[in-house]
């Protein structure tokens, strides 16, 4: 029996679910590579074979054919791995319309940091190099990075985001449950698990643990200091424990969703892509959010 992917949030098809782009047609490319559709590479010996580019590539071809080159309006978002995607890709699918089209990228959730874990060490550095090399990103990475960085770096979102000339809304939670689980204070980093309960409950933080949080989202508001001066980008950065706000109902568009400002993430995005306003939304410190739907780990 097929799973049925659930179509919500900026993927739904009501109105009173998602105002701005309900009646949009709207398709889902599945991910499948590991790379962000990134990867381009073959290892016969080991029967190993990395297609991300050209699968990206072929999923855009098709759904060309099929009528979103007549498109007036286009946006590529994604979520997470979706949303590093979305960064890497946007130029190129701007590149697939006319002119005369309209066409942004969003990306959610995809601003991963090249941040200290809680040991000292670089656990999400360690593992994007093992994916950039396993799959040979490095030949699908903008040269405008790697005339600069070394590739590794060139795959982290704050190297990448200066020089993505399409307009770009960057939404992301400062307290991103993923990072703060599997890139700052993993096992591997905590071997005494004194960062366990922290992590399941964000109320049971230590001062100084609450304290190591508020520089990872430092360094993300210092990470897109010069992206957000930018007229065409937009941002909204939200002081909640979450990981992927826009194909969730009750992030995006609902009664409680959370707010910057009185504004939620829907009508946010929504002013942006139209150019209905300006948005830039950045959110005070925890603990002052009361809007957040935080997600606790297990």
């Amino acid at each position: 029996m097929e799973k049925q992917i659930p179509f919500t949030g900026i993927l739904s098809n009501k109105a009173e679910e998602n105002p701005d782009f309900f009646n949009w047609n709207r398709v889902k490319v599945r991910y499948c590579d590991g790379a962000s559709f990134a990867g381009d590479s073959e290892d016969k010996a080991a029967q190993l074979e990395f297609r991300g580019q050209r699968i990206w590539s072929a999923a855009m071809e098709d759904l060309m054919s099929r009528g979103m080159s007549n498109a007036d309006q286009a946006l590529l978002s994604g979520c997470s791995a979706g949303g590093l995607a979305s960064i890497l890709h946007c130029d190129e699918f701007r590149n697939l319309f006319p002119a005369s089209t309209k066409v942004k990228c969003l990306s959610d959730a995809g601003l991963f940091l090249d941040a200290v874990d809680v040991s000292g060490g670089h656990t999400l550095r360690n593992f994007f190099s093992g994916v950039v090399s396993l799959q040979g990103v490095q030949k699908n990475l903008p040269s405008s990075c790697t005339e600069n960085l070394d590739p590794t770096s060139c795959f982290f979102p704050e190297n990448l985001i200066a020089n993505v000339k399409t307009p770009l809304f960057i939404l992301n939670a400062a307290y991103d449950s993923w990072q703060v689980q599997a890139s700052l204070a993993p096992a591997s980093a905590d071997p005494s698990g004194s960062w366990r309960d922290c992590k399941m409950n964000h109320a049971s933080c230590s001062e100084s643990q609450i304290q190591f949080l508020q520089d990872f989202r430092n360094h993300m508001l210092n990470a897109i200091e010069g992206f957000s001066t930018s007229e065409e980008n937009g941002l909204f950065i939200n002081s909640c424990f979450a990981h992927c706000q826009t194909e969730r109902q009750d992030t995006w568009f609902a009664d409680d969703s959370p707010l910057v400002g009185n504004k939620g993430i829907a009508l946010s995005v929504g002013d942006w892509y139209f150019d209905r306003s300006s948005v830039k939304a950045f959110d005070c410190a925890y603990p002052c959010d009361k809007t957040c739907h935080n997600l606790i780990f297990k």
